[in-house]
């Protein structure tokens, strides 16, 4: 009731309005309808509508997994028939059925749709909800739910989150709390928590994995890139229990940063998890695990991480697993694993090597589940905006190698030793040709993913160059390109272009790639009490950028412009000694702290 839900709570929530505020407007997605107040008190991006479709895509094939086992059929609108994800599958069913008949006919299955409370169904939590529209969302639009708690410790938002319930008619189905997320641990296990922070999600994390019940699918994104891509590796460390390196590769990396994370943390409590699908699009990572429990499982995740070694001069990178294991009959045996992979020099440029990790080294998807997810979107694609982009991601998805961590890019391997670009087909086709698996990658255009070694990787560039030849004579005898093109390749590399280089994803020109969709697309300015902040908010981005745009060209005027270098200092110690600015500078300052030319007066 009410009155017990308020008494839970840490703290009031104002009594729910249904009429319109002064000020509100009404947002549409999806089936959903959702009140926002004008000033920016709870926090909305509409970019990541495709994040929300995802996901309601991927919880509802979960329910359709989950309660198939309690006896429940799932039926979602606009889906003329059970979806089939290949031919021997439904042929398995036909014979099912037909064995069902022979034994005196078939009992009619219980269905549940969306909108409907579902007595066994899925219970749901939205840890941090915001203005709700995720969990609404859920309530209109996936079945073979029971319950949804969608929580934020903002009362602002918390009574924001009851009026967009009693607005869309969803109140049977979702329940307001007011709490921190993170002290709501095994007091209430959820079947479905999902996690979308402003920032990182680390702080909850720890809550999130005792909070799931047993197989429950965990639902989490991480928008602080900087920090997972390699800005900064030691806040990295911090978060995650893992150094991010500037890398090509750094996209997928920040997914199995955050895949270390959650196995870490769910270790200590003997619990392991099992990713079902990573993605990595715009400006976030999203990833979807299955968290199970079991003393024996544990015991395997030290061999699933590993350090990551990265030359600093070609970009070759090995992976080293944090520890072994061997059957040995059906026992398990675990050892420390043995190491380096690497020399003190990279072997192929002689430069020297980064330190990563560590990171997951496991697969990052479970191909089943997202060939389940895909055929459902591609089956009824007016359910969701982003069909047309789900599909074309899903499909890459299915389609990258799942024993092959990180991946090359053609236009990183080609600046390193100064040549042309070759084709992505091309080069596709010359590590086939050799006789290696190659993939694309949905998280970077023109990335390379293969189980080739590097030595493989420079033979095949060395083979590009010679048919077309960089200016030798132009390369420093201490550079990558010149120590990589000093030897000669072991294998003759053949570029013709094969029917199997270009996947399917690509030869149907689905929507892998989009183009931004809109001006300003990025992350938005975080939630304010009060708000207030919304209106002008292009004008802010827009105080500290291009101050000199409208460049002066009068000499008298740049004198206006202090030296934004040095700090002020007594006029004792000032001496006008820049001759290009005019500006007043400190002897002691401008040696210590600058390495520009400037030039001087006799006095000075």
């Amino acid at each position: 009731t009410t009155s017990n839900l308020k008494k839970k709570q840490t703290k009031q929530i104002r009594p729910p309005q249904t009429g319109l505020l002064p000020g509100e407007t009404v947002v549409r997605e999806g089936k959903a309808s959702i009140l926002f107040p004008s000033a920016n008190e709870v926090f909305y991006n509409p970019v990541q509508e495709f994040n929300r479709d995802l996901t309601c895509a991927v919880i509802t094939e979960f329910a359709r997994d989950q309660l198939a086992q309690r006896g429940l059929k799932v039926l979602v609108p606009g889906e003329t028939e059970r979806v089939v994800v290949s031919l021997a599958e439904e042929k398995n069913e036909a014979d099912a059925q037909t064995e069902e008949k022979k034994n005196g006919g078939e009992e009619p299955a219980v269905t549940t749709t969306v909108g409907e409370k579902c007595e066994n169904g899925l219970r749901v939590l939205e840890a941090l909800a915001a203005s709700g529209l995720r969990s609404v969302r859920f309530a209109l639009e996936v079945p073979g739910l029971q319950s949804i708690t969608a929580n934020d410790f903002s009362t602002q938002a918390a009574a924001l989150i009851s009026r967009n319930a009693q607005y869309n008619e969803v109140s049977h189905l979702l329940q307001v709390s007011c709490r921190d997320a993170r002290y709501d641990r095994k007091k209430n296990r959820y079947d479905v928590i999902d996690l979308d922070p402003y920032g990182s999600p680390a702080p909850f994390l720890d809550a999130a994995v005792q909070a799931i019940s047993e197989g429950g699918l965990l639902c989490i994104t991480c928008t602080d890139m900087a920090v997972m891509a390699g800005n900064s590796g030691e806040t990295c460390y911090s978060k995650y229990g893992s150094v991010s390196i500037k890398a090509r590769y750094c996209h997928e990396m920040a997914l199995r940063i955050i895949l270390h994370s959650l196995d870490q943390r769910a270790a200590v409590y003997q619990r392991y998890i099992q990713p079902l699908l990573s993605v990595s699009v715009d400006f976030y990572i999203r990833v979807f695990v299955r968290v199970f429990t079991g003393q024996a499982v544990v015991k395997n995740s030290a061999s699933k991480q590993a350090l990551v070694y990265n030359c600093v001069g070609c970009g070759s990178f090995h992976l080293q697993r944090m520890g072994k294991r061997t059957a040995h009959g059906k026992q398990m045996k675990y050892s420390a694993a043995t190491g380096p992979p690497v020399g003190p020099e990279c072997e192929h440029c002689g430069q020297r090597h980064q330190l990563g990790g560590p990171i997951w080294a496991e697969p990052l998807h479970d191909t089943a589940f997202v060939q389940r997810v895909l055929s459902a979107v591609s089956g009824n694609p007016s359910r969701f905006g982003t069909s047309k982009r789900i599909e074309g991601v899903l499909s890459m998805v299915t389609e990258e190698l799942e024993d092959a961590p990180l991946y090359y890019t053609v236009d990183n391997l080609s600046s390193t030793i100064h040549c042309n670009t070759p084709q992505l087909l091309q080069f596709r086709s010359a590590l086939l040709h050799a006789g290696h698996r190659v993939s694309l990658s949905h998280a970077c255009k023109n990335a390379i993913k293969t189980d080739a070694p590097p030595s493989v990787i420079w033979d095949i560039m060395r083979c590009w160059e010679k048919a077309n030849p960089v200016k030798r004579e132009k390369l420093s005898e201490t550079s990558p390109a010149f120590k990589i093109l000093s030897t000669e390749p072991s294998l003759q590399a053949c570029f013709t272009v094969r029917e199997d280089a270009n996947p399917q994803s690509r030869k149907r020109h689905l929507t892998r790639f989009q183009e931004n969709p809109q001006a300003f697309w990025g992350p938005k300015a975080r939630a304010k009490a009060g708000g207030g902040i919304s209106g002008d908010l292009q004008d802010r981005r827009k105080q500290f950028q291009n101050k000199r745009k409208n460049q002066t060209t009068d000499s008298s005027e740049l004198k206006k412009f202090p030296c934004k270098r040095f700090k002020k200092v007594s006029s004792l110690t000032r001496r006008k000694c820049c001759s290009v600015c005019g500006c007043m500078l400190s002897l002691p300052l401008y040696v210590q702290g600058f390495q520009g030319i400037f030039f001087f007066s006799a006095e000075t």
